[in-house]
């Protein structure tokens, strides 16, 4: 019988396959620290130009109140406050012409629920230079008139309603037990709506 014995005081080991395993391990993680190092790298610059826009628009923004705040300032001078009365009076009426009544009414005609009605309306600009509506409307109840505030609001036609105060009437004869202070912004129809399947047909037909 024959055995084979290895007597060496260090035994033989594949060199090749280890650096071969090691080295391929070695060589991902390299590339992915790089690969790391490479995208850190490029959110550091992308971070500097944001911050580099963000000033520049902030600069902008200071220089446009500082140029505003001037003008303010050269209009409020007494000898100048005539002439920005007549701008801001120039401007209202700009603003006012296209204000339609009629337009106005129709659509507060569409939300106006049953047993209320219209006292007194008064437009005027805010200073957003939104059109203002404050009105007066009378019922038989409460509820009628937070209903109209209801409607006007999810109409397209007006935005921010709110009842400011209420009172109640006292004249025998009339149905209107209290009249309601209302207030909402008026957004005028600046494009005509499309026509719908609907009317063209009806439009259509002889």
């Amino acid at each position: 019988m024959r055995l084979d014995i290895n007597l060496a005081s260090q035994p033989y080991e594949d060199a090749r396959d280890f650096w071969l395993r090691w080295g391929t391990g070695l060589a991902a993680a390299v590339i992915v620290t790089l690969a790391l190092l490479a995208i850190t790298i490029m959110g550091r610059f992308a971070a500097r130009r944001d911050h580099a826009k963000i000033a520049e628009l902030r600069a902008e923004i200071a220089q446009r109140d500082q140029v505003r705040q001037q003008a303010e300032e050269f209009l409020n001078r007494p000898e100048n406050r005539t002439t920005r009365d007549q701008s801001q009076f120039l401007n209202e009426l700009i603003e006012r012409k296209s204000f339609s009544w009629t337009r106005v009414l129709e659509d507060l005609e569409k939300v106006m629920p049953a047993r209320v009605h219209l006292v007194s309306i008064h437009p005027e600009l805010d200073d957003d230079n939104q059109l203002a509506l404050k009105m007066v409307v009378a019922g038989d109840s409460r509820e009628r008139a937070i209903e109209l505030a209801r409607r006007m609001e999810d109409s397209r036609r007006f935005a921010q309603t709110y009842i400011e105060g209420e009172h109640y009437e006292t004249t025998t004869g009339s149905s209107d037990t209290v009249r309601f202070n209302i207030n909402a912004i008026y957004i005028p129809e600046t494009v005509p709506a499309p026509a719908t399947r609907t009317e063209i047909s009806k439009r259509s037909r002889p």
